[in-house]
């Protein structure tokens, strides 16, 4: 029990080894059984004699002796390997061997091989009885091999292995016999020479054979295989032995023609004689030893039981005599009794051998009760259809019928329960659509039999007659065809059959009048419908050609149902029966008619028809009309015309029909004309649908145009006399359009036929009609119009989908119809509310609408308007037929574009208007919709289908609507005309356009130029390539722009859907458009481009939804990085071309602000204000940044630049303006810095490189002749002339030594010129007081910082003096102007009144914020920039150069660069007091104040880079001025609002957290108490009283997302702001736990209070970004394959935080915020909790009911963070000093266990503690492996007390172990332990009993007494019960 297959239990007596086995059998045992030697006796051989005569050990040693001293030893290894026995590794073994062997053979000779073959034969019976298929099917391919190989020596041994050999060919396993088989035909390649083999060792294999029939799963044990495989291993040999022994049987005794295997064997082969007396005499003997094989059709196996019938037939077949008299009644019972099998598989052999015995035996039903075995198991067998072998047992119904004795059963009961429960049983196996083909297959022919062999049954005329009789009315009729009646007709699904449940057993006489009676309900599929009518037909046409006297009472039944159903149609009953009436006549058409059999037409529906016309004519049934239809569609309508004729009950007028020739064609037209014609064209409601399709049906092909004029003469007759002229009724035109409908129904069904051009109702043309034409024009131009007008038009024009473009009317007449729609669509067009859609209306080239007088309402307008909406549903694509040469497909398709997309825009406008226009504007809308319904049911392929012309026309209409909706639209938001008027365009280009030139063309159109656009650029119109040349449009820059700026955000959706390739730059193919005027316009070139465009939009630089800098230039970089480069170089070269040209126009028209020395950055080029000179500059840094250009476009632009800056001697007062800007952004691909040096004298080294250089040399030297900045003079060009050299000289926005790698190399030469500038300003800088004007003081600022970043190794001690004493000053008023700022915002918010309230306090802090001056912030950048070069320089000169006369000294200027560093933390106080203040009274004040960084974002990266570099002593000393500044916040509560900011600054953040995190911050961050603060080596943190069990308080700052987290966390977006804050504030909580002394009381608290109050709901959040999903996928081990980002940013950031115990990294690199970011931030949090609060994660985790979810926290974290904690952990306790000789304690780190030994006095205690692999999710394990002197019960209490220790321990476990220990001596120091928790020292809060009872005098835990208390509800004493 619970054995896997295959794994026998191993035992002491379990073999190992083949002399094992052969050891553990009894010593006299023959040869046999399993793995047995059979036939070894006949081998030719002396050695085969010895071992026949030899136990089964004493063959095994002389094989060892005689076989295998002469056998290949390499062979001779591998076939011992065969008799390895080991149950674990057999099977491989075994494989391993074979495979080996079969290889080897393939290599040996002959020879070698003949030797082995005694040997493998032994082995090959063995190995065919293995469980194992692939050990069977690598020895039939071994066995092959070696009888390739062997050849004719094989001989010798043939008879030893030729009964196995014969027993594998009936392998269970397919495969396994087919490798077996071959192994034969390998042998024995001719079916002659198998034969042959066969009968040379016929009884070596009866004999094998049958002693494989003698096996039982007992005998075939070695002891070491599982018994279920024993029996399955058995049952295979027996089922595997019966099939071999039936088919050598059949081979060898039957006759040539019967021998499977062997037919194509043309003459008796040698000995076959011989042979067959020998079978035969073997199979009586088997047969007789074997009781008949009855024994094994008892077994359990199928398999067994389908042999053994197998084996039965074969013996009734070849060995008849053998079945005698004695055992007759044995075997007959059994035989004919075998429907009782149940099984499926064995159904085919069953029945071959009970037909076979039937047939040989037909004495054999004397020795059976018939009823009893045979009919009662029958009848049961049929109910449960034949137990699901339809597809075998059916077609054997018939032949088991014919084998029936008629005396031995009663004829008609029989038949009629036969066929009863054959049909009960037709559904009991849910059978499939082709067991429901053979069922009823089955049925017709044993039903066929049962008539034509009555005469078995009944003797004379009258008893066959009336068995016929019951047969058909019980069975045909009552059973067959009622079933077929009640059937559903409509529905398409499954029908529901009562069934009668009776006992068959029962008088079947009682068959059909018990059916109502007790009914079963069973489901069966339509499907049945079918294959039970044809079953019926079939019965009948069998009958009529056997006795068609019998089907009268057939005829009968089918007239009377017809009948009823003509009579009561309104039963709902009848009218689904009506379907299978139909449907019957179907069959009848499908089988009869096809056959050319009239006998259907004459005896059942010919008479039918003829009694029940009348009725059809009187009642107007459509049910009833339906049936005649049919039958029409079935037999022609002449035939049914003459059957109604032959009836003499009813005239058709003067006519009479006799039977003889065919109705003649005057008769036919004229019963058409004057009978049908008017009964059809005028029913009522419910039948005319029925009524014209008996028209339609009614029409021969042959008179198709006679009887068409005759249906349209008499359906167009106008009768009413007050009807205008030519009109017709509302009745007329809905009969019309019904009859039209129906004659496109069958025009379409006839196409479907083969050769339909030879039928003249299927060409559109043969139902044209002139009266029909007029009719349809008419009811077109009438008004109002009917409500089944639209209805006819539709049915005339045709063209409801592309495939139906056939049309009922000729050309004129469609072409005056859809004028008239397009008249009615134009009408309704012009009554639009929007200006565009009527400026739509008059490019609709249709004569003026001068008749809208006739649609003065606008009710009669929205009529006419539907119709004509109508009309085009289901006919608008006929208009292809004639959209050559007129305007009317363009026109139309214009109308329903113009249309719909009005519906889109006045879904805007819904809600705006009036009530009265609201009403009609719902109206137009519910139109539209419409009409879009329409368009949606219309492909692209239709409309590129059209003509050239049509679809330039259709495409110039549409476009220019378009345009004029983007121009003149004025109702509508922006945003919305741009969504609409964007995909309108990309809908006309994709409806449209089939190739690049169309699409251009369109283009082209679309971007024409006109008064409103373009703004800045208008291309040369006249060029044929479109690019030739460029003029600057004569604007004003403040010109009006909405429209331009709505068409520039429309163009930007076109490129983005398109692509700039076919937007902008357009390359073209060698393939020439279809038209001729585009291959004309681009013949001569196949490029071109719209760089005007491009250059456009960069000016236009800010649209609805875009911008030049956030969405046009990066896609238009991405572009120019893609594919072939030529193009696209000249796109850059022309867009670059027309913004500088435009530029040099325009620079000096806005004012121009430089206030940066490094580049500029995407906010300062939003000051630009000229738009050419913003769009060149944003375009060139981004081709340079991108590197989509280097230096030679660089080299190129520069000297262009400075030709321009001259106009021979005078400058160029333009382009000297803009030319800073630029070169600011050129300089640095021209500068050649070599990385790693800070600064080397370099040489130009090129032609380039000396022109550049001289450049600006002289430049400078220019600079050089200006008065200094203190000496500040108007009117002249310095300003100009400074900042252009100082663009020369660009700096990285990084400060600091990083900023020392210079943009630039410069010479000695220039350098110098470049310092006396700096020098001649510091000489003058008290020389003026215009020194003090701001823009000096920027020069002066911007100077400084080049100077110092190129200039410093040449500065004196006086020049950084100088540079210094700026810097502080510049630093230091804005400082003053912060610090006035956050008191003038602590005024407002301390002073303000009740009266004030949010919207006046925020109006007060705006104006509080005023103070802020931008240009001192932003000399005061520079200044910052400037200092970080200072700073990075002195850190670089300390460390290289220690030369006292170095002006760089640290020493000298410390003083200095403290006090700048403690004003830049003072302004950074400051910043966040101000915050931290408002944010005291309302969430919108902070972000007051928050948001005015956002103007300097520089400015702040500077000041937070400063801070984080700041000495501690300086933030002491900026925190200590900020508590006496006296503020209502102080300086904690500043950085709190600096990290969690509404408006961030992530470097701001950043510093903020690192001071938080850092000393003299730290220690006050977290609690919030009353601190002090670090001074100078102080170590005392705090003031609280570490002896005072008081609850610990969090700051309000953090409690809030710590121990208030809300659940809501887990549903906002993963990167959400306040995620990212709560990451930060446990940063900092577990930066601070980390960093506190792990034997601190504090500590101790505050983690206790965590563990008690902290939200464990960050880590859920924790685990949301973290992919655990994808973590099970990739295994968490790192391999060789793709982890994804998240997963392994955050598994690294673990593992780092566990081995380095900080966060500083992780927070540090969070921003900019990102998914993967935040993953890498969640997994340090996860890691660091870990290590500091494990027991406070691991009670999350095992709270954890989601299983799936911990199993892949706990993969997760066994992958990453359990093996670093763990090594550390087993590092801190190896390392640990616990300090006493009574305690010891030892590691194995390979084990993780840790031993804790405790001994004390004659006592001691072994405690092992087992660390987990998922460390620190579960508990340790903490085992007692010895105790000496200890009780039991204190032995548990101290386990316990170490287990509870080490799992509640929130730190290192060396720690825990150190509390245990130091509660073992106090417990024997005499300390009282706690009476609750039964410990020294606290558990938790490790503190001692001290509380105690004033009764007892018991003392507790002050943790473990309030828990009793608020348990137990009462204050009483745990032990005494008094009160405490």
């Amino acid at each position: 029990m619970g054995r896997q297959k295959g794994e026998g239990a191993r035992s002491k007596s379990r073999p190992s080894s083949s002399s094992l086995a052969a050891s553990l059998l009894p010593s006299g045992s023959a040869a046999v059984g399993f793995g047995g030697y059979v036939g070894s006796s006949r081998l030719d051989s002396p050695l085969a004699s010895e071992e026949f005569s030899k136990p089964y050990e004493d063959v095994l040693i002389i094989r060892g002796r005689h076989c295998w001293k002469d056998i290949d030893s390499e062979m001779a290894q591998h076939l011992k390997r065969l008799a390895r026995k080991d149950p674990t590794t057999k099977d491989i073994n075994v494989l391993k061997a074979l495979t080996s062997l079969s290889m080897l053979l393939k290599q040996k000779s002959g020879k070698d091989i003949v030797l082995i073959v005694p040997q493998w034969a032994f082995e090959y019976k063995r190995l065919l009885m293995d469980y194992n298929r692939e050990v069977r099917r690598a020895t039939h391919d071994t066995m092959t091999n070696l009888v390739l190989a062997a050849g004719r020596d094989l001989a010798l041994h043939l008879k030893s292995l030729m009964g196995p050999w014969w027993f594998s060919q009936f392998d269970p396993v397919p495969e396994v016999a087919q490798c077996a088989k071959r192994s034969l035909q390998a042998a024995f390649p001719a079916p002659e020479k198998r034969l042959d083999a066969l009968i040379l060792c016929t009884s070596e294999i009866f004999m094998y054979l049958d002693e494989n029939l003698k096996l039982t799963p007992q005998s075939m044990s070695d002891k070491a295989t599982a018994l279920d495989e024993l029996e399955e291993m058995h049952q295979q040999v027996i089922s595997s032995s019966l099939l071999a022994l039936s088919t050598l049987i059949d081979i060898l005794v039957g006759s040539q023609l019967d021998r499977p295997g062997f037919e194509s064997i043309t003459a008796e082969p040698k000995h076959a004689s011989k042979a067959r007396a020998t079978a035969i005499s073997f199979a009586e003997k088997l047969f007789s030893s074997h009781r008949y094989f009855l024994d094994f059709l008892k077994s359990q196996s199928p398999a067994i039981r389908s042999a053994t019938y197998s084996m039965l037939r074969s013996c009734i077949k070849n060995i008849p005599h053998a079945f005698k008299e004695e055992n007759m009644k044995t075997l007959a019972p059994t035989i004919l009794g075998a429907f009782q099998e149940k099984d499926p598989s064995c159904h085919l052999s069953m029945w071959d051998a009970m037909l076979l015995f039937c047939k040989r035996f037909p004495e054999c039903w004397r020795a059976v009760n018939v009823q009893k075995i045979l009919l009662n198991r029958l009848w049961h067998f049929l109910r449960n259809g034949c137990f699901g072998s339809q597809q075998i047992s059916y077609p054997s119904l018939v032949l088991f019928l014919d084998s029936l004795p008629p005396k031995e059963i009663e004829g008609e009961k029989f038949f009629l329960d036969f066929f009863q429960n054959l049909w009960i049983g037709r559904n009991a196996s849910n059978p499939s659509n082709a067991d429901q083909v053979v069922f009823f297959q089955a049925f017709k022919e044993c039903f066929l039999w049962g008539l034509r062999n009555v005469s078995r049954y009944c003797n004379g005329v009258d008893a066959i007659n009336h068995f016929r009789v019951a047969l058909v009315d019980n069975v045909l009729i009552k059973l067959l065809w009622h079933d077929y009646m009640s059937f559903s007709s409509s529905k398409n699904e499954d029908v529901v059959l009562w069934r009668n449940s009776k006992d068959p057993s029962e008088s079947s006489t009682q068959l059909v009048h018990k059916r109502p009676m007790d009914k079963q309900n069973i489901k069966y599929p339509k499907s049945d419908a079918q294959h039970l009518g044809k079953c019926i037909f079939e019965i009948l046409s069998g009958i009529y050609f056997l006795d068609r006297d019998q089907l009268s009472a057939f005829c009968a039944t089918f007239q009377e149902n017809c009948l009823e159903i003509v009579k009561q149609t309104e039963n709902i009953e009848k009218t689904e029966n009506v379907e299978q009436i139909i449907r019957f006549l179907a069959l009848m058409g499908q089988y009869a008619v096809l056959k050319d059999e009239n006998w259907p037409l004459i005896h059942l529906v010919g008479p039918m028809l003829s009694k029940s016309f009348p009725l059809i004519r009187s009642l107007a049934s459509p049910d009833a009309v339906r049936l005649l239809s049919a039958a029409v569609s079935v037999f022609g309508p002449r035939k049914i015309i003459q059957e109604l004729i032959r009836n003499k009950g009813h005239s058709f007028g003067h006519l009479s029909y006799d039977g003889g020739e065919k109705l003649g064609q005057e008769d036919f037209l004229h019963i058409f004309k004057e009978i049908f014609t008017p009964w059809c064209l005028h029913g009522n409601d419910s039948s005319i649908n029925a009524q014209l399709d008996l028209l339609l049906a009614l029409f021969e092909d042959e008179y198709f145009a006679e009887q068409w004029c005759i249906v349209i003469t008499h359906a167009t007759k106008v009768e009413s006399c007050g009807s205008k002229p030519g009109s017709l009724d509302s009745n007329q035109i809905a009969v019309l359009a019904v009859l039209m409908e129906k004659a496109r129904e069958k025009l379409k069904e006839r196409k479907v036929g083969v050769d339909f051009n030879h039928h003249q109702d299927c060409q559109p043309d043969h139902w044209h009609h002139e009266l029909l034409d007029f009719a349809a024009v008419s009811v077109t131009c009438s008004l109002p119009h009917g409500s089944s007008d639209s209805q006819f038009i539709r049915a005339v024009l045709g063209g409801s989908t592309e495939d139906d473009q056939a049309s009922f009317l000729s050309r004129d007449a469609m072409i005056l119809i859809f004028k008239d729609v397009l008249k009615k669509l134009q009408t309704f067009i012009m009554a639009s509310s929007f200006i565009w859609v009527k400026d739509a209306g008059s490019l609709l080239a249709v004569q003026a609408v001068d008749s809208i007088t006739e649609l003065e309402s606008s009710i009669n307008m929205l009529e006419a308007a539907q119709f004509a909406l109508e009309v085009l549903d289901g006919s608008f694509f006929c208009l292809k037929t004639f959209c050559e040469g007129s305007d009317l497909v363009p026109c139309l398709s214009a109308a329903l574009f113009i249309i719909g997309w009005e519906c889109n825009m006045a879904n805007e406008l819904v809600n705006s208007s009036d009530d009265q226009s609201m009403e009609i504007t719902k109206a137009r809308m519910n139109f539209g919709e419409a009409l879009l319904s329409l368009r949606g049911k219309i492909s692209n392929a239709f409309w590129q289908s059209l003509s050239i012309p049509s679809q330039k026309r259709l495409g110039s209409i549409l476009i220019l609507t378009i345009r004029s909706a983007i121009f003149k639209e004025d109702k509508v938001n922006a945003n919305e005309i741009i969504s609409f008027c964007s995909l309108w365009m990309a809908e006309v280009l994709e409806c449209l356009c089939q190739d690049q030139y169309q699409e251009q063309n369109f283009l082209d159109l679309f971007l024409a130029n006109s008064d409103v656009w373009p703004l800045w650029i208008i291309p040369d119109s006249g060029c044929a390539k479109r690019t030739a040349s460029f003029k600057i449009k004569e604007v004003s820059i403040k010109t009006n722009t909405s429209g331009s700026h709505k068409f520039v955000a429309i163009i930007e959706k076109l490129i983005f859907a398109l692509g700039i390739d076919r937007v902008i730059t357009v390359c073209g193919s060698n393939t020439l458009s279809p038209t001729e005027e585009a291959s004309k316009e681009l013949a001569t070139s196949c490029f071109y481009s719209r760089a005007w465009l491009a250059a456009e939009i960069l000016c236009t630089w800010k649209w609805e939804g875009g911008s030049a800098l956030g969405s046009f230039l990066p896609l238009l970089c991405s572009y120019a990085k893609s594919g072939n480069s030529s193009p696209k170089e000249g796109l850059l070269d022309s867009i670059v071309n027309i913004l500088l040209d435009g530029a040099l126009v325009y620079g000096a028209s806005g004012e121009l602000r430089f206030f940066n020395v490094w580049p500029i950055s995407s906010d300062e080029r939003e000051i630009i204000e000229e738009p050419f000179l913003r769009a060149l500059v944003s375009f060139l840094i981004i081709l340079f940044t991108e590197n989509i250009w280097g230096r030679d476009q660089a080299v190129i632009l520069f000297v262009l630049l400075a030709n321009k800056l001259f106009i021979g001697e005078s400058v160029n007062a333009e382009c000297l303006r803009i030319l800073p800007l630029i070169l600011s952004v050129l300089i640095r691909p021209l500068g050649s810095t070599v990385s790693g040096e800070l600064h080397r004298d370099a040489f130009p080294t090129s032609h380039e490189e000396n022109q550049i250089c001289d450049t600006i040399k002289d430049w400078i030297q220019r600079t050089l002749l200006f008065p200094p900045l203190a000496a500040w003079e108007t009117g002249q060009d310095m300003e100009e002339w400074l900042h252009l050299v100082l663009s020369c000289y660009p700096l990285t926005v990084v400060g600091g030594s990083k900023a020392l790698n210079l943009e630039r190399d410069i010479d000695p030469v220039e350098r110098s010129l470049l310092l006396d500038l700096f020098r001649k300003q510091k000489h003058a800088a008290k020389s003026a007081a215009a020194s003090q004007l701001p823009v000096v003081q920027i020069l002066l600022s911007k100077l400084i910082a080049v100077s110092v970043g190129y200039c410093w190794t040449e500065f004196s001690e006086e020049d950084w003096e100088f540079v210094l004493f700026h810097l502080r000053r510049w630093i230091e008023s804005v400082v003053v102007m912060m610090e006035e700022v956050a008191e003038n915002v602590n005024d407002v918010i301390i002073n303000r009144s009740s009266s004030d309230d949010k919207e006046v306090i925020l109006k007060k802090l705006e104006h509080a914020a005023l103070l802020l001056d931008s240009l001192r912030i932003n000399i005061a950048r520079n200044a910052l920039y400037a200092f970080s070069l200072f700073s990075g320089l002195t850190e670089l000169q300390n460390a290289e150069d220690a030369d006292n006369s170095n002006p760089l000294r640290r020493e000298r200027w410390d003083l200095v660069k403290d006090r700048i560093v403690e004003g830049i933390l003072r302004l950074f106080f400051s910043t966040g007091v101000a915050e931290a203040i408002a944010s005291s009274s309302y969430t919108e004040a902070s972000s007051v104040i928050a948001s005015t960084r956002l103007d300097h974002p520089h400015f702040w990266d500077l000041i937070a880079s400063s801070i984080v570099d700041s000495s501690l002593h300086a933030r002491d000393r900026a925190v200590r001025s900020v508590e006496l500044w006296g503020l209502s916040k102080g300086p904690i509560s500043s950085l709190y609002a600096i990290l969690f900011s509404s408006k961030p600054v992530p470097s701001l953040q950043y510093a903020a957290y690192f001071i938080l995190a850092t000393e003299p911050v730290s220690n006050s961050a977290i609690i919030n108490k009353g601190t002090t603060y670090l001074v100078g080596n102080t170590t005392d943190t705090c003031d609280i009283d570490l002896s005072s069990e008081e609850g610990i308080q969090l700051r309000e700052d953090i409690s809030c997302m710590i121990e208030k987290l809300p659940y809501e966390i887990l549903e906002v977006d993963l990167v959400a702001q306040q995620r990212v804050y709560v990451f930060l504030a446990w940063s900092l909580l577990l930066s601070h736990l980390l960093s506190s002394p792990s034997s601190s009381p504090t500590r101790e608290r505050l983690i206790q209070h965590i563990q008690e109050s902290a939200n464990s709901t960050i880590l859920d959040c924790i685990f949301q970004h973290i992919p655990l999903e994808l973590s099970s996928a990739y295994g968490l081990k790192k391999k060789d394959i793709e982890i994804p980002a998240e997963l392994l940013e955050a598994a690294t950031a673990a593992a780092r935080a566990i081995s380095t115990g900080s966060l500083l990294f992780d927070v540090e690199s969070l921003w900019p915020v990102g998914s993967v970011k935040m993953a890498s931030l969640a997994g340090a949090i996860f890691g660091l909790m870990l290590r500091v609060l494990p027991a406070y994660v691991r009670q999350w985790f095992s709270d954890l009911r989601d299983r799936s979810a911990s199993s892949l926290i706990e993969s997760f974290t066994k992958s990453w963070c359990s093996p670093p904690l763990i090594a550390d952990e087993l590092s801190q306790i190896k390392k640990a000093s616990f300090a006493d000789e009574n305690f010891s304690v030892s590691v194995s780190k390979s084990a993780n266990e840790v031993v804790a030994t405790y001994t004390k006095d004659e006592t001691g205690m072994d405690l092992v503690i087992r660390l987990p692999q998922s460390y620190p999710l579960r508990s340790v394990d903490v085992d007692c492996t010895r105790s000496l002197g200890i009780s039991e019960v204190k032995q548990r209490k101290w386990l316990l007390s170490m287990i509870s220790f080490v799992r509640n321990q929130n730190g290192a476990l060396a720690e825990a172990i150190r509390i245990w220990k130091n509660n073992f001596d106090k417990e024997f120091e005499g300390v009282e332990e706690c009476p609750i928790c039964y410990s020294v020292i606290h558990t938790v809060n490790h503190s001692l009993p001290r509380l105690a009872c004033k009764t007892c005098k018991h003392k507790f835990h002050s943790a473990c007494l309030y828990k009793w208390f608020s348990t137990s509800h009462k204050s009483t004493c745990p032990l005494c019960q008094s009160p405490f």
